[in-house]
């Protein structure tokens, strides 16, 4: 096998994956704006300053529970993915 071979295959292979990620990325993309919407945010006039925090402060929570978890607590079942449950107190800023 010639070096020349070994680069294109690893160039393949980064196309490949970097394909790979940018769909990854979109399929994020369209679960946040699935989970937005389902919780009303989307058709809320809110700057993207209050959604930054609101996404903040939900990654904050998950991010305790994670910890709490890991560092031996009892484990909860996992949630359905698409519970609808949520705390609409919590990211209500209409007001």
């Amino acid at each position: 096998m010639s070096a020349k071979s070994s680069i294109s295959e690893l160039d393949a292979q980064i196309e490949k994956l970097k394909e790979r990620r940018r769909l990854l990325i979109v399929k994020s993309a369209e679960r946040f704006a699935r989970a937005a919407t389902k919780a009303g945010l989307a058709e809320m006039e809110l700057p993207d300053e209050a959604l930054d925090q609101i996404i903040a402060e939900i990654a904050a929570r998950f991010r305790k529970e994670e910890k709490r978890t890991a560092g031996g607590a009892a484990s909860q079942a996992p949630r359905p993915a698409d519970s609808g449950t949520g705390t609409p107190a919590a990211v209500s800023h209409d007001g």
